[in-house]
């Protein structure tokens, strides 16, 4: 009788191609020291006898899954999309597959996909700005469960992580309104508890204090990273007896609604105020107007971060690299002088 195809073992395969089952083992593994026309023999009864790899088992015996787990906060931003395309490239490269997690911002979803990806599931494990890394960064280095963090620093010297110069290209966006003659420069924060959006703040607060600005924190308004509070936090600004001329966004999905916000005032962009956001996602260049904003190599943090993570699956040992990419001010058709001049 045929067995059910989740019933079919190493064994099965190993008599089937008339090897050893060590043979098996070293075809599933991707081991080389395996003869082309043995290794096709095996691949063959394999898919005759409908065989399923057992990932969780193969990695418990000392094998690799050829996993490489991803967990996300949401996957509805370009943001997330371009960071997850060069992810993407440099695994089919290196013939990984990726599995993918998503918390929807709940902190204690992250610290469960991250406990399942860690037991037997994936080689390695890539976080994009994750939120409450605490809750298990000591537990991934305990075990050296390789791991890399891509957008946020980790809690210490100590976490393999690929990020963009947030503070500095903060400041170079207040410092390019400033230079404008903009004066009152509003500000849409990003999630608070992240430090990307730490260091964008205070990156503005340094461009106002080096430009003669001074900080007002009337003009900063808390946002999330997402469209409705981009529009809520402008209309607050806006309406304030004396509104700024130009508002920062801390990412281009905020900027989004800043833009949206500023048009429902009956103000024009830019002469009734500049918009600046943050990350030059491909949206940013087709708004109309076209969006200043600052750059951040996103494509470029996923393909740097997946190298380094292949690395440290194949040597655990090996130094812990901390890298930060440039930023880059990208000036489109969303600012001017106060007053349109």
């Amino acid at each position: 009788m045929k067995k059910n195809s989740s019933n079919v073992t190493i064994i099965d395969v190993a008599r089937a191609a008339g090897v050893s089952y060590a043979t098996v083992s070293r075809v599933i593994n991707s081991k080389e020291n395996v003869k082309p026309k043995t290794r096709e023999r095996v691949l063959l009864a394999m898919t005759r006898l409908g065989y399923v790899v057992d990932q969780r088992a193969r990695s418990l015996a000392g094998g690799r899954s050829q996993v490489i787990g991803l967990l996300v906060h949401d996957v509805g931003t370009s943001y997330i999309g371009e960071i997850i395309r060069g992810i993407d490239a440099e695994l089919a490269s290196a013939q990984y597959e990726l599995l993918l997690y998503t918390t929807h911002r709940h902190k204690t979803k992250e610290s469960a996909h991250v406990a399942t990806l860690t037991r037997g599931l994936a080689d390695g494990l890539l976080l994009v700005l994750p939120r409450n890394p605490g809750a298990y960064l000591e537990t991934l280095r305990q075990y050296r469960f390789p791991h890399v963090l891509i957008d946020h620093r980790g809690l210490d010297e100590e976490t393999p992580a690929v990020a963009a110069a947030n503070r500095q290209g903060a400041y170079d966006a207040t410092k390019y309104l400033a230079e404008l003659g903009h004066q009152r420069i509003g500000f849409i924060t990003g999630t608070m508890d992240q430090r990307c959006a730490q260091d964008r703040l205070e990156g503005y607060k340094a461009a106002l204090a080096d430009h003669g600005a001074a900080f007002d924190p009337e003009l900063v308004r808390e946002g999330n990273f997402f469209q409705p509070l981009g529009y809520t936090g402008a209309s607050a600004l806006l309406e304030l007896p004396h509104p700024p001329t130009a508002i920062f966004a801390s990412n281009d999905v905020s900027a989004f609604g800043v833009m949206e916000a500023v048009r429902e005032h009956n103000l024009h962009i830019p002469e009734g105020v500049s918009v600046v956001g943050f990350d030059d996602i491909p949206q940013a260049a087709r708004v109309h107007p076209p969006l200043t904003t600052v750059r951040q190599p996103l494509e470029e943090m996923g393909r740097i971060a997946t190298r380094m993570l292949l690395e440290y699956i194949e040597d655990p040992q090996r130094p812990i690299e901390r890298v930060e990419l440039p930023t880059e001010l990208v000036l489109r058709q969303s600012c001017c002088s106060p007053g349109g001049e």
